[in-house]
């Protein structure tokens, strides 16, 4: 790791000033006694038995610290000792034969939620190392608004009564807060409505969430005002949590959108994750340099800020973007009756043909999916080539995609520019996280058409910016997809290995790993990730799933603050 990333490491929950004597010990001890830096460990007495030695592998911390060779014992669920050579006293032997063994992958922004009760084992994502992920992103959570969840608490025991394969925790979706005070429409708040606001979530949060998530783009947290972030926020920042925001614009307003989110968290003393941080549209790709000087002026200014972005070039979103933000005020139907009406129907097609027009046409958007059999014709193309097989115009396809979709068809649009991503990655303070969710190829799942970030996020990471381009060296890569999200979401004893720790590892070739999913075929499992362990139980297994369901609900208990 370069002198510029550990001049950002010591952000307020990673300060070395700030750890205490025997985490110190922890992450000392082992690399002094063996004459090594930066390995974790402890010394190991003679007669130990372990549950599992991982053997021979080239052992990155997650710290950011150049790597060493040894081996990584597990007992409990737990590591146990890292050394140089700790035999073979185990119940079971894996040998890494030279692969790095990392912490497992962390993924701070996805949209998992109840998709993990149709796939519980995880497949999209523990195939690609990810052994811990955060969802209830962008404003929307499964709970609250669902007369099945009223609360945080009866959707983690949903989850955990149905055994999961990775460890998932949730944050609390603004715009259900929202909706459960004030409906899905268009009105100010009020102290009152603010107050049973911020009870809601003090509650959330007591349960276990780790912290607040807005959608500023979407319908009804686009409603809100700084006043009703700063409220709130104070709420998340009395918890020591996190606030995430997918911001209110990211394209020609991006910049006046980073500074609502940044004056929301100076006003409020919360912690900032700017989700997917982007410079969409080509009109727009110069001003990444500017936004991401933003960021370093709020860190030296000492806001407690971080970003992440998914590693792809097309960002997903939901056709009801096509509708401008004051027309999706109150429900569906209220939507739908919009569409029937000529006056309003005009002014979404204005918006609707602008939308196209910034994007750069029509050929740019692809809809990922279609639930009505009749529409399956279109999965997979673009808008321009959907166009030409319904004999429809632009704004034609769209409205008859809403309507017969039921407002949930979505895009995939490419609107971005992957130079960018790579000055997005090289900052210190940004990591790389799907935005996407759990699926599988089996089951009911399998027959939708996601992002390939979903499958794919965390090899290509490593794939193209470390591998190919050489933008960053592995260790540092390794702590952007483990140390530095698990400080972020304030998991306890996660994200590092470090003994007495989760034993959450992956093991991988850094000279194979690669995303094999594409936008046509997204269902397809990533190459060069040989093993991975959550809580210590070995689920995959050279490259195989073994069918285990260790993952836990990271709730209260398992978070720092």
């Amino acid at each position: 790791m370069n002198l510029r990333f550990l001049s950002y490491i010591c952000v307020k929950r990673q300060s070395p000033a700030d750890m205490n004597r025997r985490d110190f010990l922890k992450t000392s001890a082992l690399g002094a006694a063996l004459g090594l830096t930066g390995l974790s460990g402890c010394k190991v007495r003679a007669g130990n038995s372990f549950d599992t030695i991982i053997k021979d592998g080239v052992i990155h911390a997650g710290d950011g610290r150049p790597p060493v060779r040894g081996d990584v014992a597990i007992r409990d669920g737990r590591i146990a000792a890292i050394g140089k050579d700790l035999g073979t006293s185990a119940d079971h032997v894996v040998y890494a034969n030279g692969l790095v063994v990392s912490p497992g992958f962390i993924d701070l922004h996805v949209h998992t939620d109840t998709n993990l009760l149709l796939a519980p084992k995880g497949d999209s994502r523990i195939f690609q190392g990810v052994t811990s992920e955060v969802g209830g992103n962008c404003g929307y959570c499964p709970f609250i608004t669902s007369a099945n969840y009223p609360d945080i608490a009866d959707f983690y025991q949903d989850l955990a009564d149905h055994g999961i394969g990775i460890n998932y925790a949730s944050l609390v979706g603004h715009g259900d807060v929202r909706e459960a005070v004030v409906g899905p429409y268009n009105v100010p708040t009020g102290d009152d409505d603010l107050k049973k606001m911020g009870e809601i979530l003090d509650r959330q949060l007591e349960m276990g969430a780790v912290g607040l998530s807005y959608g500023l783009e979407y319908a009804p947290g686009c409603y809100c005002d700084t006043r009703e972030m700063v409220a709130l926020n104070k709420v998340v920042a009395r918890h020591g949590a996190l606030y995430t925001i997918h911001m209110r614009n990211e394209d020609d307003h991006v910049l006046e959108a980073m500074d609502e989110a940044i004056a929301a968290a100076r006003e409020s003393g919360a912690r900032l994750e700017i989700s997917h941080l982007k410079a969409q549209n080509p009109a727009n790709f110069d001003k990444i340099d500017r936004m991401l000087r933003k960021i370093d002026d709020a860190h030296a200014e000492g806001i407690d800020i971080a970003a992440d972005r998914y590693p792809y070039t097309a960002f997903s979103t939901g056709f009801k973007s096509f509708i401008p933000i004051e027309l999706r005020d109150g429900t569906d139907e209220d939507i739908y009756r919009r569409l029937d009406d000529p006056a309003a129907c005009e002014k979404i097609k204005r918006y609707a043909y602008g939308r196209l027009e910034r994007f750069g046409g029509p050929q740019q958007v692809v809809v990922a999916g279609c639930s009505d059999p009749a529409n399956a014709v279109y999965a997979g193309k673009d808008l321009a080539e959907c166009c030409r097989i319904s004999g429809m115009d632009e704004w034609e396809m769209i409205r008859y995609l809403l309507i017969s979709e039921k407002l949930q068809v979505n895009q995939a649009t490419f609107a971005m520019k992957e130079e960018n991503l790579s000055k997005i990655y090289a900052h210190p303070l940004t990591m790389p996280a799907s935005d996407g969710s759990v699926y599988s190829p089996e089951g009911p799942l399998g027959r939708e058409l996601p992002h390939p970030r979903s499958y794919g996020t965390f090899p290509r990471f490593f794939e193209k910016f470390v591998r190919q381009d050489k933008l960053l060296d592995l260790a540092t890569a390794i702590w952007k997809c483990t140390g530095l999200p698990a400080s972020r979401a304030g998991f306890k004893e996660r994200g590092q290995l470090i003994p007495g720790y989760a034993a959450d590892i992956t093991v991988f070739d850094p000279e194979t790993i690669a995303d094999r999913a594409t936008y046509a075929q997204p269902h397809q499992f990533p190459s060069g990730i040989a093993h991975v362990f959550v809580n210590g139980v070995h689920t995959i297994r050279d490259g195989a799933h073994t069918g285990a369901l260790p993952g836990i609900i990271l709730d209260r208990s398992q978070l720092s603050r």
